[in-house]
């Protein structure tokens, strides 16, 4: 890498307020609050409202939207067009 010309990059942790769930990592993002880690030394904070502890689509939670069911539906309510209606 070329000097001077990239951002410094430093231990951070990210901390999901969602999933209460911590992680340290290096980023080049910038806090002023810290927090003391588990190896005793003190890191900047970042805290995020979606992390893949919380995000449904890693969690296994995600919905499968019924396509198929949601027409049915709608053809059971509204009937199902004709060609006599055009």
């Amino acid at each position: 890498m070329k000097p001077r010309i990239h951002p410094e990059s430093r231990p951070v942790v990210f901390r999901d307020r969602a999933a209460n769930v911590s992680f340290l990592t290096r980023s080049t993002a910038w806090s002023a609050s810290t927090v003391a880690w588990e190896d005793g030394n003190a890191y900047p904070v970042i805290d995020v409202e979606i992390s893949s502890a919380s995000h449904p689509f890693y969690t296994g939670n995600s919905r499968v939207l019924d396509t198929a069911g949601r027409v049915e539906r709608f053809e059971r309510r509204y009937g199902r067009a004709t060609a006599a209606r055009r």
